[in-house]
C-alpha cells in the first residue's frame, strides 16, 4: 500500500496564549477546554502508538540469546519514545471515552497496535501491540499542572513487554516531562527522572536503571543526556547504556568493575548503537514537525471501527486547515460526551435510590484485571478486535461522534 508522507501545512492562526492561560494557573490542564490552535492533528491514542516507531529495536532484542543484552536493547527502545518530543510541542487531542485507534502495519513494519480510551475521569488509555516475536501492552494516564512558566506532566500507569520465545517479561514507567516557556519565548521540552526496567517471569531479577538528566544551564553534561546500567540477577553490572533521548543510544558490555561501590568505574567493550533517530522528513517544520510515521497515523482507512480516531471530525477538519470549524466541532463533541456522562450519573443515582446495582462503564476491547503478583489493576486486551474487524461486526461500539 502506498502511504502518504506528509500532511497539509499548518496554517498561521495567531492567538494570544496569555488570554487563555491566565485562567489555568494551578489547575489540571486535562479539564480546561483548549482551542485546537494548541493542538496537532492527532489523538493521544495515535501519539501513544508512535511509541512503536522504533519497534525494529524490539525485533533485535527478541533475537538476543543473552538476557542482559536483550535488556540493554529494550532500554534503548524505551528511550526512543521521547525522540520526537524535542521539537513537537503541539498538544494531541484528548480522546473521547470509547474512542479507539488501530494501526496495522504488519505488512511493512511487522507490528499492529490497538488503543482505546477506557476511562474519562481520570483519562486512561489502554494499548496492545503485537510484533512477530514480542507483545507489548500499556496503560497510560497522566497528571499535569501549569506552574506559570512551565507545565509538568507526570505519566501514570506502566509499559509491559513479553518476549514470546523466551517468556522473559519486563515492565517500566515513563519519566516526567516538562514543557518550558509556556507564556514567553520559544517552547522547549525536557525529560527528567529515573526509569527502572524490571524483569519478571524468565527475566526475574534482571533490571536496568536509566537516568534522564535534567537540562541545566551550568552543567557540563551534554543536554538531553541519558545514562544507565543493566544488572543481572546477582546485581552485577553487565551493560552500560549512554546517549541522548533526542538522537541515539549506545550500549556496551561491561568487562570489569573497579573502584568503590558508591562510584564504580566500568571498563567496557566496544559501544554499539542500540537506537538511532531517523532524520526528519523534508520541510517537516511546516507540518507540525511530524515524522513520516506520524503523517501516516491519521491517514483515512476503510473498514476501521466507527470509534476510530481517524473518523473524528474535529481532528480531520484541523488537519485540513479548517480551524474555526474544527473548534466548533470540538465543542460539540465535548458537549455530547458531557451529556452522556450526566445521563449515566442520573441513571446511577436512580438505581441507588431503588436499591438496584448499576453497571460500571465497560470498555469495548479491554478489561480491567489484577496484575499477577501485585495489588495493581490494569486494562488488558480481550483479544477480540481483529476478529470483529474481519467480520465487520461493530454492533457493540458506542456512537461517540
Amino acid at each position: 500500500k502506498l502511504r502518504r508522507t506528509r500532511v497539509p501545512d499548518k496554517p498561521n492562526y495567531p492567538l494570544s496564549l496569555w488570554s487563555i492561560m491566565k485562567n489555568c494557573i494551578g489547575k489540571d490542564l486535562s479539564k480546561i477546554p483548549m482551542p485546537v490552535n494548541f493542538n496537532e492533528p492527532l489523538s493521544m491514542l495515535q501519539r501513544l502508538t508512535e511509541d512503536y516507531e522504533y519497534a525494529d529495536v524490539l525485533d533485535i532484542a527478541a533475537e538476543c540469546e543473552d538476557d542482559t543484552e536483550q535488556l540493554a536493547y529494550l532500554a534503548a527502545f524505551s528511550v526512543s519514545a521521547y525522540a520526537t518530543t524535542s521539537n513537537r510541542t503541539g498538544k494531541p487531542f484528548n480522546p473521547l471515552l470509547g474512542e479507539t485507534y488501530e494501526c496495522d502495519r504488519t505488512d511493512d513494519l511487522g507490528w499492529r497496535c490497538l488503543a482505546e480510551q477506557v476511562s474519562h475521569h481520570p483519562p486512561v488509555a489502554a494499548l496492545h501491540c503485537e510484533g512477530r516475536k514480542w507483545t507489548c501492552w500499556q496503560e497510560f494516564s497522566m497528571t499535569s499542572k501549569f506552574r506559570g512558566k512551565y507545565v509538568q506532566v507526570n505519566p501514570q500507569g506502566g509499559m509491559f513487554i513479553s518476549f514470546n520465545e523466551s517468556g522473559r517479561r519486563y515492565s517500566w514507567r515513563k519519566v516526567t516531562t516538562t514543557v518550558n516557556n509556556i507564556i514567553v519565548g520559544k517552547l522547549w521540552v525536557d525529560q527528567h527522572g529515573e526509569a527502572v526496567i524490571e524483569g519478571s517471569n524468565e527475566a526475574q531479577g534482571n533490571k536496568c536503571i536509566l537516568n534522564y538528566i535534567p537540562y541545566s544551564y551550568f552543567s557540563r553534561e551534554v543536554q538531553r543526556s541519558v545514562k544507565g546500567i543493566v544488572m543481572n540477577r546477582n546485581n552485577e553490572v553487565k551493560w552500560v547504556v549512554r546517549g541522548t533521548w533526542d538522537d541515539k543510544i549506545e550500549i556496551a558490555p561491561v568487562l570489569q568493575t573497579t573502584g568503590p561501590k558508591e562510584s564504580p568505574t566500568y571498563t567496557t567493550g566496544e559501544f554499539k548503537i542500540g537506537w538511532q533517530r531517523r532524520p526528519a522528513p523534508p520541510e517537516s517544520e511546516k507540518f507540525y514537525n511530524f515524522t513520516t510515521l506520524a503523517c501516516q497515523l491519521n491517514e483515512p482507512e476503510e473498514g476501521v471501527a466507527p470509534t476510530d480516531a481517524r473518523l473524528r471530525p474535529d481532528q480531520r477538519l484541523m488537519e485540513n486547515g479548517a480551524w474555526d470549524e474544527s473548534n466548533k466541532e470540538k465543542l460539540r463533541l465535548e458537549d455530547k460526551q458531557r451529556t452522556v456522562r450526566r445521563q449515566r450519573e442520573v441513571e446511577a443515582e436512580q438505581a441507588t435510590a431503588e436499591g438496584r446495582p448499576y453497571p460500571a462503564y465497560e470498555p469495548m476491547w479491554f478489561k480491567r484485571e489484577r496484575r499477577e503478583g501485585t495489588e495493581d489493576f490494569i486494562h488488558v486486551y480481550k483479544n477480540n478486535y481483529w476478529q470483529a474487524k474481519e467480520a465487520q461486526d461493530w454492533s457493540g461500539c458506542p456512537e461517540i461522534y
